[in-house]
């Protein structure tokens, strides 16, 4: 059974590259040397062909950083490098939760340290060519640094716990996982905005001032309940414009970075955050996390059938049957559902977001959403044709010709 688990967890992570790779090909035939009737009125044929100079260079990134990433993968895989952690872990003590607590870090960090190049790049390289990059070698160290910290704050106690649970529960643990993982989920959706962002970024109260006026005057036309406005400092790493909603109920905010104020005018802004309201009116932030925890019950259920299997813990080369082993087997075992999942995700994600544009052209003015949507695709370099499967596979929005004809 080992067998063909090992050949399993080989040829699914194959298929994978090959599949993006072959979307990355396909994206690729949608360019052109000339400006596509579609995109004019929209930008001009500079900006058209930075845009494409944008996602190629990206595309090079991704395709380099995918084969380094599968390389290491397969070699920990066929080399028994997984089986050589667990060892190595097993040094650090015989309690069964802080192997698997060291066994993850270990794992972790040695990823997250063997990546760095390629974010360096990314960030120091790439962004900083297209103009888009603010942030300083200082606050990209700090940045890792804190986010070790967070990782190790939270990835501690609640994988600690998962694995406590499974080995006083057994198969039963799933259950007590599932509602770790939600009463955490609800938790972070909540105060994400009041505990996590403050590590990175300041915010700041929107001033009160003609764009506040225009934002709590249509917030009270819609009936939406809005006191917490904030200004993120955005443009300390990028000079990409953005804005997002977080938290429902009484800890729900609106985020406005600062670059936004830059790009659009106070109109443009009011129709951005009228989406974003219309998300909520429609009660897609609550309906996204309650199909979340469903997906995550139905991960743990398959998990808590598959994980107590020696067979899996065989197919990376150990002898020593244990929970953090399956763990990664599973992982990639799971793979092919996850994408399935993903693939639903998505389509109701694009769904969803042509219902908040239609909020917008029910209770605003849709002409300005569309304007500010242009401005932001051309501004980001996003690319604004890409290939239909790449989108069915990738795209949590639709692309913007297609949220432009809806809102026409």
């Amino acid at each position: 059974m080992h067998n063909i688990i090992f050949f399993l967890i080989l040829i699914i992570p194959i298929t994978g590259f090959i599949i993006e790779r072959y979307l990355d090909y396909l994206n690729s035939l949608m360019w052109s040397d000339t400006l596509p009737e579609k995109l004019k009125g929209i930008c001009d044929d500079e900006e058209y062909r930075k845009t494409q100079l944008y996602q190629k260079d990206n595309d090079r990134l991704s395709f380099w950083s995918s084969s380094f990433n599968l390389a290491v993968i397969l070699i920990m895989i066929i080399a028994g490098g997984f089986a050589l952690v667990d060892n190595l872990a097993r040094t650090f003590s015989t309690n069964a939760v802080i192997i698997a607590l060291v066994f993850f870090g270990i794992i972790g960090f040695v990823s997250d340290i063997i990546n760095l190049p390629f974010g360096c790049y990314d960030t120091f390289v790439i962004e900083k060519k297209y103009g888009f990059n603010t942030m300083t070698i200082r606050t990209f160290i700090t940045d890792h640094i804190k986010s070790w910290f967070i990782a190790l704050l939270i990835g501690i106690p609640v994988l600690g716990l998962i694995t406590w649970f499974y080995y006083k529960t057994g198969k039963n643990f799933w259950w007590y996982a599932w509602g770790l993982i939600t009463i955490f989920s609800v938790f972070i959706n909540l105060f994400y905005s009041e505990l996590i962002v403050p590590l990175f970024n300041k915010q700041i109260p929107l001033p009160e001032g003609s764009l506040r006026t225009l934002i709590e005057a249509f917030s009270q036309k819609t009936g939406f309940r809005l006191r917490n406005i904030y200004i993120i400092d955005g443009s300390k790493r990028s000079t990409k414009a953005n804005a997002y909603f977080s938290g429902f109920g009484p800890k729900k905010r609106i985020v406005l970075y600062d670059t936004l104020q830059k790009e659009l005018s106070e109109e443009e802004i009011v129709a951005v955050l009228a989406h974003e309201i219309g998300h909520y009116k429609k009660k897609h932030v609550l309906l996204n996390l309650f199909f979340s925890f469903l997906i995550t019950g139905l991960m743990l259920f398959l998990l808590s059938v598959v994980v107590n299997s020696p067979s899996l813990s065989q197919a990376l080369g150990s002898q020593n049957a244990s929970f953090h082993l399956g763990l990664i087997v599973f992982g990639i075992l799971y793979s092919p559902l996850s994408l399935i999942i993903g693939l639903l995700t998505n389509w109701v994600s694009r769904k969803n977001e042509f219902a908040a544009d239609r909020f917008v052209r029910g209770n605003f003015k849709p002409e300005i959403l569309a304007n500010a949507l242009k401005k932001l695709s051309v501004k980001n370099l996003s690319n604004m044709m890409p290939h239909p499967a790449y989108v069915f596979f990738h795209y949590s929005h639709p692309p913007l010709l297609q949220r432009l004809e809806k809102l026409e």
